[in-house]
């Protein structure tokens, strides 16, 4: 197929964890590309996610759009040059942490920045608008395992309020333009080029560098840690959803308790951490558990990478990234 007849598909925040997989994946299967993103350097450094993107940035499949979705001259120009297909909506600010400090900066990108992708989407009628959410929006209140079909979505973060009123906007302008809508619950993603700030990563290169972990709440708090090429193939699973709006957890529905992580990685490394327990932090959630039945029935999506195999392909690349890593990484 001709670049000229291809699919053209819009990731935003390609150059991301998440976003490089699917971009690299995407191409793999035929599509041409849009990678939009701004290289901010928020959570860690803009050199990483170029870094991302390395492999794929000459390929003649991936166009590069660098810039911000909250510039909306900006995105008039994207999709000026380029008929776009369907939207894959990853950009974010993401963690908890960081929300509790800077809560408008998260209402401005993951909302106000949500609605000037969907005001794209309804402008050219996108054939589908697929966008990344979080456990994080179920809260502490919602029973256990976590349903699509919950209702009592109090999240305790702003990052996780942000991205709940993003899920709203997409229903909203779903039920006004009929815009084809997935909804993607993402539960704690790891693997290689994971930020450096998240649980995985930091504990892998505290133990590399014989530095002490900080836990929280004695390790007790559990998280259902999915892997991301499982993630990776959810979404594209969702790509042939012929649903008009549709709400799918992607989690492993295997939660792990921090302490047991962390034995996990130290296993791996062949030595034993070195632990500093310290009280709960604001914002963090006992325990995130997806039910993934709805998934299973709808995509036919499965996980299956078990946490051993992970953590052992994110060492690997740990290793192989740590000189860069060091540099870069705060």
């Amino acid at each position: 197929m001709s670049k000229k007849n291809k699919q053209t598909i819009l990731v935003t925040g390609g150059a991301g964890f998440i976003g490089s997989h699917l971009c690299e994946r995407l191409i793999e299967d035929g599509y041409s590309v849009i990678c939009l993103d701004n290289f901010n350097g928020f959570l860690y450094s803009p050199k990483l996610k170029r870094d991302n993107i390395s492999h794929i940035k000459d390929h003649p499949d991936f166009i590069l759009a660098q810039g911000d979705i909250l510039d909306e001259k900006f995105l008039d120009k994207v999709f000026r040059k380029e008929k776009v297909w369907k939207i894959v909506h990853l950009a974010a600010l993401a963690g908890i942490r960081p929300s509790l400090k800077f809560p408008n900066k998260y209402f401005e990108t993951n909302v106000k920045g949500t609605i000037n992708l969907l005001e794209k989407a309804k402008e050219k009628k996108v054939r589908q608008f697929i966008f990344g959410s979080s456990s994080s929006v179920y809260g502490e209140k919602a029973k256990i395992p976590f349903k699509e079909e919950e209702k009592t979505l109090i999240p305790i973060s702003p990052y996780g309020a942000s991205k709940l009123a993003g899920e709203i906007f997409c229903r909203t302008y779903h039920h006004l333009y009929g815009i084809p809508t997935a909804i993607l619950r993402f539960f704690t993603v790891y693997g290689p080029r994971q930020r450096p700030e998240m649980a995985i990563h930091k504990f892998v290169r505290l133990i590399a560098e014989k530095k002490s972990i900080q836990i929280f709440d004695k390790g007790e708090s559990s998280r259902d840690y999915t892997y991301i090429d499982d993630i990776i193939e959810g979404i594209t699973k969702a790509f042939n959803c012929d649903k008009e709006f549709e709400i799918f957890n992607f989690g492993d529905s295997h939660p792990i308790k921090l302490k047991n992580l962390v034995d996990t990685i130290s296993k791996e490394f062949g030595t034993k951490a070195k632990i500093e327990k310290i009280i709960s932090q604001p914002g963090d959630v006992p325990i995130t558990f997806a039910d993934t039945k709805k998934a299973k029935k709808i995509l036919n999506w499965v996980p299956k990478t078990s946490l051993d195999k992970g953590i052992m392909e994110f060492i690997s690349w740990y290793r192989e990234k740590e000189y860069l890593l060091s540099k870069l990484t705060k």
